[in-house]
């Protein structure tokens, strides 16, 4: 089976805002080599609309940092599968699916393949009591941000997820990077 990673930004108060951290050539480094082991990206029709068509955007008009530049070519060669009842396009790169986030993404995690990153904070709980991620990347910005999405609500998961810290890396803007896989 393959492997389920979660990967998210988020604040030392729990937040998750793309807009809260201002991410280091080190820090784009770190997601472009995360991103070497996936060959398959599960949204959110949210995080879809975040993510593309602006790093497609920086992909084609090289408008970003070297390592923007890196991270926008690699993380645009990946097919994604973005879970939405109104989204619809013409990427071939792109399929939407209706509804069954768990159901789809189990049938994914069967066939074969690397890495399949989950990056939608909204689909996290169904996910996780689902039993569906095996690996969370959570990076931790040096802010305390007081508002904004919380990484999971209370009372959303059936029962308490243990993990073990298998990695952390610190960077020199101050991020934090903690890897853990599920005990």
């Amino acid at each position: 089976m393959r492997t389920v990673t979660f990967c998210m930004n988020i604040s030392l108060d729990g937040y998750c805002d793309h807009t809260i951290g201002s991410p280091s050539e080190e820090l784009m480094d770190y997601f472009t080599a995360m991103m070497e082991d996936v060959d398959l990206l599960f949204y959110g029709r949210v995080m879809y609309q975040l993510m593309f068509p602006y790093w497609e955007n920086v992909r084609t008009e090289r408008s970003g940092s070297p390592a923007e530049n890196r991270f926008a070519d690699r993380l645009c060669a990946i097919d994604r599968v973005v879970v939405s009842a109104t989204m619809d396009t013409e990427d071939p790169k792109t399929r939407v699916v209706r509804g069954g986030a768990a159901e789809e993404l189990l049938k994914l995690k069967r066939q074969p393949g690397r890495n399949i990153s989950v990056d939608s904070v909204s689909m996290l709980p169904v996910l996780i009591n689902a039993d569906l991620i095996d690996e969370f990347y959570l990076v931790i910005h040096p802010v305390m941000a007081g508002r904004g999405r919380q990484l999971l609500p209370s009372g959303s998961l059936t029962e308490m997820l243990r993990l073990k810290l298998t990695d952390t890396s610190i960077f020199k803007n101050g991020c934090v990077a903690h890897h853990y896989v599920k005990q």
